[in-house]
């Protein structure tokens, strides 16, 4: 539904994207992450067709951004990170005036714009004006205008900036049903705990190349590896013990958790799990916990961008 293959995209001497390629199937909702600067905002201006990639190509609904540009428009909605609209106009004149813009006859085009309100919970806005809406209906407004042409694929940049936990909890379910009847929606978002929850795939963008994409679980196994192990013995010098021996087969000593004795080791290329537990073993350490905990998206998302893109 959404596809982009080996996008590149360069301001000058600045590569903003270095060969990007992502795939959002219909009812799917890709999560989009990353730091600023990674490129998220101008893979999606791509996508959405306002700006063109310097090599690569990129297609909605089969129509290629490029050479068929008019109708891969016309299949995406589009929500910007800063949605704004003229502050005198009332909601509903507003949303009946987008879509004739999109090629609804003034009846149909009312028609429409009423839907979509109703099911956005704007009706009791309609004649409100947008000057005067708080962010989470300026929000509501904003993915009114991108549902008003009922598009195949929506691409919302940030739609959760600004918005209280109440509106968030709104936003979330209506984008759920909207992938439910076979929408493929791609959002990025700098609030993780929404990514979390409402994402069925990741994609995490580092340095404007593509750090990792999967499920959170394919993620989480992926990176388990270079997450701390965390082991705590008991007996005497026993942390200095396990210390010395992790060194030994390839761990790097992060830090000693000053509670309860626990060594938390970082795996180095050549660390061997098995090797040093059977270590451990042998010097009789009474070891109480031996295990790498997966890391939550806030950990794997620190464990992706700080290393170089792959």
């Amino acid at each position: 539904m959404i596809r982009a293959e080996h996008l590149v995209k360069r301001f000058g001497d600045l590569v903003a994207l270095d060969g990007v390629s992502l795939e959002v199937r219909p009812g799917e909702i890709l999560g989009f992450l990353g730091p600023n600067g990674a490129g998220k905002s101008t893979t999606i201006r791509i996508l959405s067709g306002w700006l063109p990639p310097t090599r690569g190509s990129a297609s909605v609904n089969g129509h290629d951004l490029v050479t068929d540009s008019l109708a891969a428009r016309r299949s995406v909605g589009y929500l910007p990170e800063q949605f704004a609209a003229p502050h005198e106009l009332r909601v509903g004149e507003y949303l009946a005036y987008r879509a004739e813009l999109k090629g609804a006859r003034p009846r149909m085009a009312r028609e429409r714009a009423r839907a979509v309100a109703e099911e956005l919970g704007l009706s009791e806005r309609w004649r409100q004006p947008f000057g005067t809406l708080s962010k989470g209906f300026r929000q509501r407004v904003g993915l009114a205008d991108a549902l008003l042409a009922d598009p195949p694929a929506l691409l919302l940049d940030e739609p959760f900036s600004g918005l209280d936990p109440v509106q968030r909890q709104e936003f979330r379910e209506t984008l759920r049903g909207l992938a439910a009847r076979g929408k493929a929606i791609l959002f990025s978002s700098h609030v993780l705990p929404e990514v979390r929850d409402l994402a069925t795939r990741l994609l995490v963008l580092h340095r404007g190349r593509c750090a990792a994409v999967g499920t959170l679980d394919e993620l989480q196994r992926k990176l388990q590896r270079s997450a701390p192990l965390r082991v705590l013995a008991r007996g005497e010098h026993a942390t200095e013990r396990v210390t010395a021996l992790a060194t030994a087969h390839g761990f790097d000593p992060e830090r000693i958790e000053a509670a309860t004795g626990a060594v938390l080791l970082r795996a180095l290329a050549t660390a061997d799990r098995a090797a040093l537990f059977r270590a451990l073993a042998a010097e009789e350490c009474a070891v109480e916990e031996f295990h790498t905990e997966a890391p939550d998206l806030e950990q794997l998302f620190l464990l992706l961008v700080r290393e170089p893109a792959a």
